[in-house]
């Protein structure tokens, strides 16, 4: 048993109590949380996606806008008046078309001099480009590009150009410029996350344009330990070292040297999932706080049960009768009641006990004297120390016979039917040569151990001098209920008669067989007791009141 449970320490049963509950919580909670972190994997996963897709189709804006530069750059390059050099015309044929997309349009010649820009009046004197570097470089390639952003000289303001190289007269490049406040309208966190942005990034990771929370500034540098790891032409980017964490999606303008980027926390995204963890948190150590306290009251309610029945064991140890105590708990008050029940019995148990131990004391008193006086009728009789040993074990015998058949019954008697059997077992010969009539009854215990001295003492006789001791001979065993007419109760007739057996004669001297058979059998039953001795065999009545012999 120790080896069973050699694991569990000793603890009361609130404790047990409490580490049930949590041990019922704790794997709940685990598997709550477990899928919780599982859906906030898979949401990450489509916030990346989503980031990514954001980033693509702000990407994709920004490329129709400076496609509709480019195509506006196109058809503006086969103006006849650029051709002519009719730059007036085509200054206020220009301006005029482009003033309502806030668009402006630069002329200038091989080394970058503006020969027309339409935000100043023409005719006015006009100096280089402003962002002369961007304009030799689309010259070399011969592609149209887009600048950096740049503050415009002119315009007093951050703005971009479109830049397209061709060789008309004397214009080497014709350029679209836009101020980049315009340009931001087209930026938007419409549908983002809320404290997320978006921004255009030049090739020089200077913002041209964005909008969110962060609002970083027109020409502002973008985050420049994040730029060089914008590698590819599109994909996601996680800052998971610094807090709070971060997210960002990037994607290359196709044809052009600006990113596309949209970024924010994590958690603002995530803020459902979060709100769900901390429900999780503050609700599982709430409810885990309930678990134990419940536990706790629980165990405190089981605690005083318990301590009510072992009071009630207690008490029940030191002999008293307990009453059941009433509890909460049903089987507790099952188990009041089996104690109470058992408190009754063991008194009365104790209470029989004690009168068993008392009776015994009394037989065994009796039993010693009839021994005692046993032996000292055998001694008178014996001629020799073997003979008075043999005599001495016969009657002890027959005596311990009726002692045990007594013990079998718990002293609560015997039929008088299993009491000849039980003596008649240490002679064989009886069991043919001995008839036994009459209607059994229960006879007493007194009467158990006084009738089979008796019996043992007449069938020792019989095996020694009369009719047991020759084959033909036979014994009749029988009793009968008499009636009195001087005593007006009712009596047995108990009748021993021997025939086809040597003639019987009477023994010299009162020996303790004869003691027994007579004078000890009509004493024990306060009756009387005839002897005959016939000359076909021996013949022994005893005549007593029924009630001597029967049990209550």
């Amino acid at each position: 048993m120790k080896r069973r449970f050699r694991f569990f320490p000793k603890a009361s049963i609130g404790t047990y109590l409490i580490a049930m509950a949590l041990a019922t919580a704790l794997p709940i909670f685990a598997l709550v949380a477990l899928l919780l972190a599982q859906l906030e994997d898979n949401q990450r996963s489509i916030l990346k996606r989503e980031t990514a897709q954001d980033a693509t189709a702000l990407a994709r804006s920004i490329d129709r806008q400076l496609q509709d530069m480019a195509t506006t750059l196109r058809l503006l390059s086969n103006s006849p008046e650029l051709e002519s050099n009719d730059f007036s015309s085509f200054h206020a044929r220009t301006e005029t078309a482009l003033r309502a997309d806030n668009l402006y349009v630069i002329a200038v010649d091989k080394s970058g001099q503006q020969l027309l820009n339409t935000r100043r009046d023409y005719g006015e004197l006009l100096g280089k480009v402003g962002n002369l570097p961007s304009v030799e470089a689309a010259i070399k390639s011969g592609r149209i590009e887009a600048s950096d952003v740049f503050m415009g000289r002119t315009s007093g303001e951050f703005v971009y150009n479109v830049t397209m190289p061709l060789q008309v007269g004397a214009v080497r490049a014709l350029i679209i410029t836009q101020n980049a406040r315009d340009l931001a309208k087209l930026v938007t966190t419409e549908g983002l996350p809320n404290d997320w942005s978006a921004a255009v990034i030049d090739q020089g990771g200077h913002v041209v344009a964005s909008a969110g929370a962060t609002n970083i500034g027109f020409g502002e540098p973008f985050n420049p330990s994040i730029l060089p790891s914008l590698v590819n032409s599109n994909g996601v980017y996680e800052n998971k070292q610094v807090l709070p964490k971060a997210m960002l999606g990037y994607a290359q303008i196709p044809g052009w040297s600006w990113k596309a980027v949209i970024w924010g926390p994590v958690a603002t995204a995530q803020s459902s999932i979060l709100t769900t963890w901390r429900f999780l948190v503050i609700g599982g150590i709430a409810l885990m706080l309930l678990a134990v306290l419940a536990a706790y009251v629980v165990a405190r309610q089981v605690r005083l049960t318990i301590r009510s029945i072992a009071d009630m064991a207690n008490r029940m140890g030191e002999g008293h009768i307990v009453a059941p105590v009433e509890t909460s708990v049903i089987e507790a008050n099952q188990v009041a009641v089996a104690l109470s029940n058992a408190s009754f019995d063991r008194s009365q148990t104790e209470d029989r006990l004690h009168f068993v131990m008392n009776e015994l004391v009394h037989r065994t008193k009796n039993l010693l004297a009839l021994v005692q006086a046993m032996m000292r009728q055998v001694a008178k009789g014996a001629d020799s120390v073997p003979a008075y040993q043999a005599a001495v074990a016969d009657r002890l015998e027959g005596l311990s016979r009726s002692i045990d058949l007594l013990t079998s019954e718990q002293w609560a008697g015997a039929s008088l039917r299993r009491v000849i059997d039980t003596h008649f077992k240490g002679f064989p010969q009886t069991t043919e040569q001995t008839e036994i009539s009459g209607k059994d009854f229960m006879l007493k215990p007194d009467a158990v151990q006084n009738l089979g001295l008796v019996l043992h003492e007449l069938a020792t006789n019989s095996v020694k001098y009369g009719a047991l001791s020759v084959p033909q001979g036979r014994v009749l065993l029988s009793w009968r209920d008499v009636t009195d007419e001087e005593r007006d109760e009712p009596r047995l007739c108990l009748t021993w008669e021997e025939r086809n057996g040597p003639p019987a004669r009477p023994s010299e001297g009162s020996g303790f067989g004869t003691t027994i058979i007579k004078n000890h059998a009509a004493a024990a039953f306060g009756g009387t007791v005839d002897i005959d001795f016939r000359p076909e065999g021996f013949y022994w009545t005893l005549t007593a009141p029924r009630r001597s012999f029967e049990r209550a």
